[in-house]
């Protein structure tokens, strides 16, 4: 049987792990016919900065991308985001974002204009639903990060981050038996958990010296998942692909 990523190379892991049994062949044909535009970077690139005027979304096909925010010289990650993620959505509604959105290493993003989003939200109810949802889900991640920086010290929050990522790619059947590969660097997780390389740097030799996870240059190998996991506080319910909110078939079509 042939999956959905061969099948719809562009648009095959929106949603997977999560509802992606919601959407009917149909409306898979629609979502992928919806990229009018494919486009590689092979370095960070700010693909749409904070206050642009914008005309299209971004659907991340392969690699990472960063929210950020600029805020007294000093740079702030407020996202990341994974294959299969509708970036930038919700600028659909927004047509201008308050963050950067920033390739990380060598991504292939596709767009999908707002004049087909909006021709999807008068025609297929349904995939609007489920573009809805989306948005929905980047929020609850935001909510989780916002928790975490308040509940747990620095040198904790590197361990909820790892463990979120690794989960995520695991969703879209990207992620490793024992880690995950990425460009990020020491300073991309310090911004992301609100502290410093110096830090940082502690925090992940804390990880490396107690045999949990080792960070080598954007390579994550976890020897103790649940160690891991548990020091980071990390209960993946939040993501919806599992738990105690994941969504069954309540969205799908004649629910």
């Amino acid at each position: 049987m042939v999956d959905d990523v061969t099948r719809f190379p562009l648009t095959g892991r929106f949603l997977m792990g999560r509802s992606r049994h919601a959407l009917g062949e149909r409306e898979k044909e629609i979502l992928e016919a919806s990229i009018a535009e494919v486009r590689d970077f092979d370095k960070p690139t700010r693909i749409l900065a904070r206050g642009e005027p914008t005309s299209r979304s971004t659907m991340l096909i392969d690699g990472f991308i960063l929210r950020t925010i600029i805020e007294n010289d000093r740079r702030y990650v407020v996202g990341i985001q994974v294959p299969g993620d509708f970036v930038d959505l919700h600028a659909y509604a927004l047509k201008r974002l308050d963050h950067d959105i920033v390739t990380l290493g060598r991504t292939k993003v596709g767009y999908v204009s707002h004049d087909t989003i909006a021709r999807i939200h008068e025609n297929e109810p349904h995939l609007s639903r489920l573009f809805w949802f989306s948005t929905l889900l980047d929020a609850a991640i935001h909510r989780q990060w916002t928790l975490k920086l308040q509940q747990l010290k620095a040198s904790r929050r590197v361990s909820h981050r790892i463990a979120e990522i690794w989960k995520r790619l695991e969703m879209v059947g990207l992620g490793r038996q024992s880690g995950f590969r990425s460009p990020l660097t020491q300073t991309d997780l310090a911004d992301m958990c609100g502290t410093t390389p110096i830090h940082m740097n502690r925090a992940l030799a804390e990880l490396r010296r107690d045999d949990v996870a080792e960070f080598r240059r954007g390579l994550v190998v976890v020897r103790d998942r649940e160690a891991l996991e548990r020091h980071g506080d990390f209960d993946p319910a939040y993501l919806y692909g599992e738990g105690l909110l994941h969504v069954e078939h309540e969205l799908d079509a004649l629910a």
